[in-house]
């Protein structure tokens, strides 16, 4: 069955999920609005939609070393409850994400903190080897954000594959702990060191 734009907005509005979460959804369930409302639900991603709007101001500060102390990771965490903040489900989702940072060096938290002439950069580069390649001037700009995607998956923390199962993502792993703890929670920010690091620049 075909997915179209006015079955995605719907389910959408009325899941607070995103565009490519909605699509995957209706996919899954082969177009059957329900079964996709069920899918999002299951997943966490329709009451972790809905809870993204309230205040998460408790938390932890989870650190982490790895290597015998090559690597370092401080990570802020953030739900709404100090009861949540103390459960178990909300402590190893905190570590997860401190192990996750260790092993794949993210640079931002999502996206949307990526500076735009980072983008820019990045897809002049994109471009250049685009042409380079010899590839059509009408395809070169699938290439250009198919590369650029390929980058956000790189270098954003929500967008990386879990390195426990690289079936999830950890916006996907966030969702489950929303969903299981019935609080929202927020990666508020993180540094990673690694030991000598810029001491050739």
């Amino acid at each position: 069955m075909e997915i179209t734009i006015e079955m995605i907005k719907e389910l959408r509005e009325a899941t607070g999920a995103g565009v490519s979460d909605c699509k995957k959804a209706l996919i899954e369930a082969d177009g059957n609005y329900q079964k996709a409302v069920d899918y999002l639900r299951e997943k966490g991603i329709a009451t972790a939609a809905k809870r993204a709007d309230r205040l998460a101001s408790n938390g932890t500060v989870e650190m982490y070393s790895h290597g015998g102390g090559r690597v370092g990771v401080m990570v802020e965490v953030n739900c709404e409850t100090d009861f949540v903040a103390r459960a178990e489900e909300f402590k190893k989702f905190a570590h997860e994400v401190a192990l996750q940072i260790a092993a794949s060096a993210p640079k931002y938290v999502s996206d949307t903190q990526i500076p735009q002439e980072e983008l820019d950069h990045e897809a002049m580069i994109a471009k250049n080897r685009a042409i380079e390649e010899g590839k059509p001037e009408a395809v070169a700009g699938k290439i250009v954000e198919g590369r650029l995607n390929k980058y956000k998956d790189e270098v954003c923390l929500l967008r990386q594959a879990y390195i426990r199962d690289d079936s999830l993502t950890i916006a996907d792993l966030l969702n489950q702990t929303i969903a299981a703890t019935g609080e929202n929670i927020i990666i508020r920010r993180f540094h990673r060191w690694e030991l000598g690091e810029g001491l050739g620049e």
